[in-house]
């Protein structure tokens, strides 16, 4: 049963973002503080990057643990809601179903792709030596 109304719940739901998100922001920070310029969002690609990176046929995904599925069994904010799981399961499922599909898409089409999951944010300074090895620093 959820806590919430009907129009509560879809004016919560409204409020997600699917671009610009906090994490995505705080990589977008470390990455331009590293010296590196990359493109945004480019809807020509398969999955819209979060970050492209043009001359280097790389890209970035800056994913939620909740929303993509984190695979780490250690990811807390990966955790399943306790209500309403018929509904919650095939919907988080799809979405890291879609998400392989369209890495494999990018690949396939030559690009390199590294994804930074939500729950790395914590260690920056190992991020940014995973960040700088992929960037081919």
């Amino acid at each position: 049963m959820d806590s919430l109304t009907t129009a509560a719940r879809s004016e919560r739901m409204s409020r997600v973002r699917g671009k610009n998100t906090g994490p995505e922001l705080a990589v977008r920070r470390l990455i331009h503080g590293l010296g590196y310029r990359f493109r945004l969002h480019r809807r020509d690609l398969p999955g819209t990057p979060d970050l492209v990176f043009p001359g280097r046929r790389r890209v970035i995904f800056v994913h939620g643990c909740f929303w993509h599925r984190h695979p780490d069994p250690g990811c807390r904010l990966a955790r399943m809601p306790k209500s309403r799981q018929d509904y919650w399961g095939p919907k988080l499922e799809g979405n890291r179903v879609r998400d392989l599909r369209k890495e494999a898409a990018l690949a396939e089409a030559g690009w390199d792709v590294m994804t930074i999951w939500e729950c790395e944010l914590r260690d920056m300074g190992s991020l940014e030596n995973r960040i700088r090895t992929f960037l081919g620093a």
